[in-house]
């Protein structure tokens, strides 16, 4: 619309167009019940800014003003008002003593999702993407243990080497990689122990996640102890800068979780040696046509593209150091980042500290589910009706994979479903639940383990429980304990690990993240957990490691042992493994393990018992359908590798849209409203002119539009209760001498050390000596302000929010 000298530009839903240089836009609202209000607010002329306006992304807009020649005593000829591309509605109400509350009809917002890993149950959760209200977030950074199976753990002795050297020769001697390749190509048709990987093993991270530039994620989100491991490798790289969002409990594990991973890793890097190149020879691509093809898919994956994402591990400073950076929440508490998004971690159930995550923004809010559990024995229960009722549900509970993988080949195994979905209430769900079985079969697969345990022990063998989740640890130390008790047994109990002592002692003071039965036997007075009776009487000993002096000193046989690692390729249970490998009457349990025979080949032969146990990791598919016809979202976001397990009928309360790896998505997460306060003393000042024909009334205001904990507020201008407290966004580049004038002029100086790299998302780099030590890092997307005095912290923030361009 023109008028005068002034362009404004209308808003339109899900696009829009620019104006000429300086141009501002228009939006207003009409209905037959409300009111509208015009809000104007400067843009630059930059092209690529052309879609700013009719999205309003959580832009700050220091003036927001009317053009005076716009608004005469006719604004719009006989009070008509004129056909608009699209109109920001306002509802008026007067019901609040210190702002008006209205609401917001905005243009459509869209997510952009991308499923990097649908992860491989419970010890590798999935990891995702996501675009929303311009953050970008990554859902989980995991560590794909499970590869550690293509290594060879510690030999022995060097008679276990695959190569053919003398006793008397030297590790490094012996590990020549030319030598080494010659023997796997003899043997490249034929799978042994032999044909495994003799060097320092590398960690593989999320395939799909080196592909994108670590330095454009804003958020991180971690899920549960295990969905922070891989944390560390990103947080090391130069140029990243999000926020990490995880559980208090969470965070606490997931630290004690690396710290030991460093701890079991460096006997290998003991008996390896240093690396000596940034490139190893097992990388090589020469090397890797001579593996076998088992050995060769684990290590490039099924279409050869997962060599980017191997890493040497990190180090116990890398694990402070990626600590030091995360911010910890309880449950149903909020974060909001940038003022635009409001973040909140709910009970997921599978792990103390697990949680799924609910986003809420100004233009829609999302549910992301993870894999959870209804009844726990140990964490809390999960916690689904904080799910209820979102724009967007991204279900991400791989672990219904699982239950299809133990049907028997050629069985088309699907859930019956109903002709139609309809809503089910939050009572009905719940009873749904009690009638489960699922407890019960998980509750009874314990008991049958720890009778095995027994019975082993009793006929004179022990037992070897390399098990690495936490909960199913303590409910089988509990179940062991019970039997022995009952036989009147004096087996000795063994648990190995660097951290087990600190972690025992932090799940002994946490019971507001255990269940409901685990804080009812708290307020009775009774322990939280049994084994703090078997510590206490000497019948559990924590080991930190396997030649401690400690264990030398007590060491009995036959005992049960609880150790790591899972994968059977680092830690304790390597050592325990060779030694009674070959004793019949001894027993193994072991974990759901993707290829038990390529992780017992550096063992073989085994006459030693084992027993190959799947624990419940997630939702059972039955469970589905009710879940979420119970959250009644409007859009659901499902695994393509569900879509015949799960069958939707077509009559049901929501879209499905499904989903698969590496492929980008772009949903709608619109509300039919947003929230806008309006404060008193601008909304005392409304005047509201009437058109006739469209029975509505308009009427102009002048103030300050910012956002703050994902809602606008509309403020008068200069006002300086808000001028201080709310965040801003700027949008200029940096003038450097201005910088140093400035910081200067309130006796702080500063030198300039320009970025030498130039491929360095930083501009510049300023370090002040006086008054106090600083660093200022001022990049292309943010400026960083490092310095241990708040005073100093706060006056150099004033100096650059006043040197930078706001928008």
């Amino acid at each position: 619309m023109q008028q005068g000298d002034q362009t404004f530009i209308s808003l339109r839903p899900g696009g829009g167009r620019s104006g000429a240089a300086g141009t501002r836009f228009l939006a207003p609202r009409f209905d037959s019940s409300l009111a509208a209000i015009p809000a104007f607010g400067s843009f630059s002329s930059d092209p690529s800014l052309s879609n700013v306006a009719p999205s309003i992304k959580g832009f700050m807009f220091p003036e927001i003003e009317c053009p005076n020649s716009w608004w005469g005593t006719k604004p719009f000829r006989d009070n008509v008002l004129p056909e608009v591309l699209a109109l920001l509605f306002v509802h008026f109400s007067s019901s609040l003593a210190t702002s008006h509350s209205y609401l917001l009809q905005e243009a459509r917002g869209h997510m952009k999702f991308t499923c990097l890993s649908k992860g491989g149950g419970f010890h590798l959760p999935p990891c995702h993407m996501l675009n929303f209200c311009g953050i970008r977030i990554l859902m989980d950074c995991p560590l794909d243990l499970s590869a550690l199976i293509a290594f060879s753990p510690v030999p022995t002795a060097f008679d276990a080497l695959p190569f053919e050297e003398s006793n008397n020769n030297e590790a490094n001697d012996l590990l020549n990689s030319n030598v080494g390749s010659e023997k796997r190509q003899k043997i490249e048709k034929h799978l042994d122990a032999k044909s495994l990987i003799f060097e320092e093993p590398w960690y593989k991270t999320v395939k799909n996640l080196h592909l994108w530039n670590i330095s454009f994620i804003d958020v991180v989100l971690i899920s549960s102890p295990m969905g922070i491991l891989g944390l560390p490798f990103i947080t090391r790289m130069k140029g990243f800068s999000a926020k990490v969002y995880v559980t208090e409990a969470s965070a606490r594990l997931g630290q004690l979780m690396m710290e030991d991973l460093v701890s079991m890793h460096a006997e290998l890097r003991q008996f390896y040696g240093s690396e000596k190149s940034d490139f190893p020879p097992w990388l090589r691509q020469e090397e890797l046509e001579m593996l076998p093809s088992v050995l060769r898919e684990i290590i490039c994956g099924r279409e050869g593209v997962d060599l980017g994402g191997w890493m040497p591990l990190y180090s116990a400073a890398d694990v402070k150091d990626c600590i030091l950076k995360v911010h910890t929440l309880k449950y149903a508490e909020e974060a909001c980042y940038n003022g635009t998004v409001v973040i909140k971690a709910f009970s997921s159930g599978v792990e103390i500290g697990s949680c799924n995550w609910v986003l809420n923004g100004p233009k829609g809010d999302i549910a992301y589910l993870s894999s959870s559990s209804f009844i726990s024995a140990h964490a809390m229960s999960f916690d689904y009706r904080g799910l209820h009722g979102t724009n967007a549900l991204i279900y991400s509970d791989f672990s219904s994979l699982c239950d299809t993988q133990d049907v028997e080949e050629g069985d088309n195994y699907s859930v019956p479903t109903a002709d139609k979905l309809l809503p089910m209430s939050f009572q009905n769900f719940d009873e749904f639940n009690l009638n489960s079985d699922e407890n019960l079969e998980e509750k009874e697969k314990l008991i049958f383990i720890s009778s095995c345990a027994i019975e082993c022990v009793k006929g004179g063998g022990s037992v070897l429980i390399p098990v690495n989740r936490l909960g199913t640890i303590l409910q089988l130390l509990e179940e062991i304990a019970t039997s022995l008790d009952a036989s009147a047994l004096k087996i000795p109990v063994y648990i190995f690990s660097s951290v087990a002592e600190e972690l025992l002692a932090f799940l002994n003071i946490i019971p507001e993240w255990l269940c409901k039965q685990r804080q009812e036997r708290l307020f009775a007075g009774e322990l939280l957990f049994a084994y703090v009776k078997l510590l206490k009487e000497k019948r559990i000993h924590v080991v930190p490691a396997i030649h401690a002096h400690k264990l030398l000193m007590n060491w009995q046989e036959p005992c049960i042992v609880f150790c790591g690692h899972w994968s059977l390729r680092i830690g304790p249970a390597v050592h325990l493994l060779r030694c009674w490998c070959g004793d019949p009457k001894s027993l193994l349990i072991l974990e759901d393990v993707l290829n038990p025979e390529l992780a017992l080949l550096p063992f073989q032969p085994i006459a030693m018992k084992v027993l190959q146990c799947v624990f419940s990791s997630g939702i059972g598919l039955r469970k589905v359908q009710p879940l979420l016809q119970t959250l009644q979202p409007k859009t659901v976001l499902f695994p393509e590798d569900l879509r015949f397990q799960i069958n939707f009928p077509s009559e049901k309360p929501f879209s499905v849209l499904h989903y698969t790896e590496a492929e980008t998505l772009e949903v709608s997460c619109q509300k039919n409203s947003s929230e806008l306060k309006i404060a008193k003393d601008l909304a005392s000042h409304l005047y509201r002119i009437t058109f006739k024909n469209q029975q509505i009334e308009i009427c102009r205001l002048k103030g300050e539009l910012f956002m703050e904990n994902a809602r606008y507020h509309l403020l008068p201008d200069n006002d300086p209760k808000h001028s201080i407290s709310r965040s801003l966004v700027h949008c200029s580049l940096p003038d450097s001498e201005k910088l140093l004038a400035a910081l200067s002029k309130v006796g702080i100086n500063a030198s300039l050390e320009p970025a030498s790299d130039t491929e360095s998302q930083t501009l510049c780099i300023l370090h002040t000596q006086d008054p106090c030590k600083a660093l200022i890092e001022i990049g292309t997307t943010s400026a960083v302000i490092t310095t241990a005095d708040e005073n100093v912290a706060s006056l150099i923030y004033k100096v650059v929010d006043n040197i930078f361009g706001g928008v």
